[in-house]
């Protein structure tokens, strides 16, 4: 089972460890794109702060996340499942998984990202601010940037099991499915029951908790049908939609009664 996930856009703070290797992150197919897009991040946050700002589309109160986007290559790393924070990842509580759960994270679990590409919670990154959406000046909107280094790496990722894909859809831009792996690949909506209605935060949550549940129980399912059966046995009411035809991906909502 490979998940995917979007990161989050709050972070904790960068380490007091070796700095950055890029060498060593997961999916080496995507080191030469990673390298153009941490270079010019760091290039365009280290001259003009105010044009870093509007590039990266934040307020005048977060002016701070350019200067640390100024120190990536030099500060501190932690793993990726440490560096993420928000309502997910505390809902996923990777810290407080038994050791088999975390073994099982540290194989399947990929955080998208603006300028990582796709990482494993045990890659050990900077903490940093460059999100999907962001159109650099030299080389342009990430997701696009993004996609011809996917379509090579991530089949490979993929294996021959169940894709799960948690993100969101600027995360999903910069690599869909195609073909037999869209095939087996499932999408998440969680639903309030009672008005059918997405709510953000609480499907941030529940999807931290459903890829929780999933890993504690070591569930292995084989494909979307396979998931559909292990999520009602892990108590969840689902509804699931089979594609119409191949080479497209299963939808599936979790309906949930509580907003909490």
């Amino acid at each position: 089972m490979l998940v995917l996930l979007p990161p989050s856009e709050g972070k904790a703070s960068s380490g007091r460890g070796a700095p950055l290797n890029l060498e060593s992150l997961s999916l080496p197919g995507l080191t030469d794109a990673r390298r153009a897009v941490l270079d010019e991040l760091v290039e365009l946050c280290a001259g003009d702060t105010e044009k870093a700002r509007e590039v990266l589309g934040l307020s005048e109160g977060l002016r701070g996340e350019v200067a640390k986007n100024a120190e990536l290559l030099s500060a501190g790393a932690r793993p990726a499942g440490e560096i993420y924070t928000g309502v997910l990842y505390d809902a996923l509580g990777l810290a407080s998984l038994d050791p088999a759960a975390k073994r099982r994270a540290a194989r399947s679990l990929l955080v998208f990202s603006g300028l990582w590409g796709a990482l494993g919670v045990t890659d050990r990154i900077p903490s940093y601010r460059c999100s999907m959406g962001v159109k650099l000046p030299g080389l342009g909107a990430l997701a696009a940037h993004w996609r011809a280094p996917m379509a090579e790496a991530l089949p490979e990722a993929a294996g021959a099991g169940l894709v799960l894909d948690l993100r969101s859809a600027a995360y999903a831009a910069a690599w869909k499915p195609k073909g037999e792996v869209a095939g087996r690949t499932a999408t998440v909506r969680v639903l309030h029951a009672p008005t059918r209605k997405v709510v953000s935060h609480f499907n941030k949550a529940t999807k931290g908790r459903i890829v929780r549940a999933l890993l504690s129980a070591g569930a292995a399912p084989a494909g979307p049908a396979e998931l559909v059966v292990a999520l009602r046995d892990l108590g969840y009411e689902v509804e699931a939609a089979a594609p119409g035809r191949g080479g497209k991906p299963w939808a599936l909502d979790v309906l949930v009664d509580e907003v909490h």
